[in-house]
């Protein structure tokens, strides 16, 4: 399990290909995003070796001189892109068609750049990586529109995972995924000691550094604290106003530093599903962790599942990350949401694909998730305003259709 392919690869490597942008008068470029320590650069090097490879029936590069990796947190590389100029490009990237850009979010201007280097080499194929989408997607944004897709990578996947395991395995490892969590190098490691070991040093010393590195940020604490009251309510609706009378802020800036927060791939938020009846809950939010092992890094708590009061909790960040990593591995569309009426019915997950029935109206699946083998019916309010609506329990015992 030392060398666990990720499933992305394939995706990027299939939008890279030359056939995809024959007789286009401008290159293409990946942009590959997802938290510090997910296995970005690892991607990186199997998307090199992968492109290195002579396939002629690929007709792609078969020499590491037609390929060139930067890294843009050194200052050489910083230096060699620094010239924004098209003499520049051509000379650093001559005979170059795939450029990969690690920790692409350092370079200054970076939108700019690369939009230069697809429009003024079109042969070329761009791989940029960045652990903050605020500074990658917002540099790049505009500049290279229609010339870009973004992928997002997470921590390992149970799809990844189930090449190296057996469904016997992968139950009796169940209850350490939601305790430690799918980062790449924790999910490898075989003491739990070791595996809280790593996860405090990531929550500790890379979780934040995007964030921390942001110019006029004053309350650093103050995004660490956030961080740790969203982990006791994850998976409950959110008061900003509450949230900011707990840390002295303003309900602006709490909404401000969630939004950082979301932007470093710590924390996600799912909305609320209506369609305007008069008992949905509209406007309320709920914030899940990319990563389980993260959310409790962060608080501390690796206690086992026997003597835990979250677990319900734990359960529906699992899976529901679970769904989200499949949205992002495979590229389908769809959105997700909870459900909530004022009287208290509620739904833990709203699917709402981009399809619609018979009579126009999207299609929807309803998934409640228990972690014990309570089978709840669906709410009388939710049946009688969508009775079309598919509506699934997911527990143990059947998670893995799910997932």
């Amino acid at each position: 399990m030392d060398r666990i392919p990720r499933i992305l690869k394939q995706r990027i490597f299939d939008y890279l290909k030359p056939e995809h942008t024959a007789g286009s008068s401008h290159g293409r470029a990946a942009l590959l995003l997802g938290a510090r320590r997910v296995g970005k650069t690892f991607l990186i090097n199997q998307i090199l070796e992968e492109f290195r490879k002579k396939d002629s029936s690929r007709q792609i590069a078969s020499t590491s001189k037609e390929t060139l990796l930067l890294n843009g947190e050194d200052y050489d590389a910083q230096a060699l892109l620094e010239p924004c100029s098209i003499a520049n490009y051509r000379r650093l990237l001559d005979g170059v068609r795939l450029f990969v850009l690690d920790e692409a979010q350092n370079i200054p201007n970076i939108g700019q750049k690369l939009k230069l280097i697809v429009d003024e080499i079109p042969e070329i194929r761009i791989v940029a990586s960045g652990s903050s989408s605020f500074d990658l997607l917002n540099q790049t944004g505009a500049p290279l529109v229609g010339r870009s897709a973004s992928f997002y990578l997470t921590s390992f996947s149970q799809k990844e995972l189930d090449p190296y395991e057996n469904p016997l395995e992968t139950r009796q490892r169940l209850d350490d995924r939601l305790i430690y969590g799918s980062y790449p190098e924790a999910a490898l490691m075989e003491s739990p000691k070791q595996k809280e070991g790593y996860l405090k040093e990531i929550a500790n010393a890379y979780l934040f550094k995007d964030i921390f590195a942001l110019d006029g940020l004053r309350n650093s604490s103050k995004i660490r604290d956030l961080c740790r009251l969203i982990s006791f309510q994850m998976g409950n609706e959110v008061s900003y106003d509450e949230l900011g009378k707990q840390l002295g802020m303003s309900k602006n800036t709490v909404e401000k530093y969630l939004d950082l927060l979301s932007k470093v791939f710590v924390i996600y938020k799912l909305g609320a599903y209506s369609r305007n009846l008069r008992k949905e809950i509209t406007k309320a939010s709920k914030w899940y962790f990319y990563d389980t092992g993260i959310r409790n890094a962060v608080i501390g708590n690796f206690n086992p599942p026997a003597i835990r009061q979250d677990m319900g909790a734990l359960w529906e960040n699992y899976l529901i990350n679970e769904r989200l990593k499949n949205r992002f591995n495979t590229g389908q569309s769809g959105e997700f949401y909870f459900w909530r009426t004022y009287d208290g019915q509620e739904i833990d997950l709203i699917e709402e694909l981009p399809t619609t029935d018979s009579k126009g109206i999207p299609v929807l699946t309803a998934y409640e998730f228990k972690h014990g083998k309570k089978q709840p019916k669906v709410p009388p309010a939710f049946a009688a305003v969508y009775p079309d609506a598919r509506y699934l329990v997911i527990n143990r015992d059947n998670y893995r259709e799910f997932v």
